[in-house]
């Protein structure tokens, strides 16, 4: 199956999950394009999706939020998973249920499932507000990625497209009564 893993990433962290998705998706058999939100132009060439945005403030990227609009109709059109990545520290913070609001992106895009994955700090690659926001919250410096849980995410989804083309692939495959 040909699946996109595509992201909206302000420094870098939510573009490697994209990569380490990609990966996990590749090792189980399928054909993966990874790829930032701005490059993509056409869903056309793509049998399922997998749309995610580094979080800030509660709310993804805007490019994130352009693309689910702007495809809309395709990514409901076919398989569609969201993540998103954000929380850091121990415990994340924010909590889950506070992290981020993706009702609407997922009734635009019809998505199956949204995960969260929690984020990564590295003050030296922020900007003076977000340092300060940082500094109001106490965040620690870090890597809060769960690297298991993220290509365990992306195994599953990879072994569901198999279990949904099964059933097709033997239909065609058996004789005409």
């Amino acid at each position: 199956m040909t699946i996109l893993v595509t992201a909206a990433t302000k420094h870098g962290s939510t573009a490697e999950i994209a990569e380490a998705i990609g990966r996990a998706l590749e090792a189980a058999g399928h054909a993966v394009t990874v790829e930032t939100v701005d490059r993509v132009t056409s869903l056309e060439p793509f049998e399922a999706v997998i749309l995610g945005s580094g979080v800030y403030i509660g709310h993804w990227l805007g490019p994130a939020r352009a693309f689910a609009r702007a495809h809309a109709e395709d990514l409901r059109a076919r398989p569609t998973w969201l993540f998103s990545s954000g929380p850091i520290g121990a415990p994340p913070l924010p909590k889950a249920e506070d992290a981020v609001d993706v009702d609407e992106l997922m009734q635009q895009t019809g998505a199956r499932e949204h995960r969260l994955f929690g984020g990564r700090v590295d003050r030296h690659r922020l900007g003076f507000a977000e340092r300060a926001v940082l500094l109001a919250v106490r965040a620690q410096d870090g890597d809060y990625r769960d690297w298991d849980d993220i290509s365990a995410w992306a195994r599953g989804i990879a072994a569901e497209l198999v279990r949904e083309r099964q059933p097709a692939a033997a239909q065609s495959a058996s004789p005409a009564a």
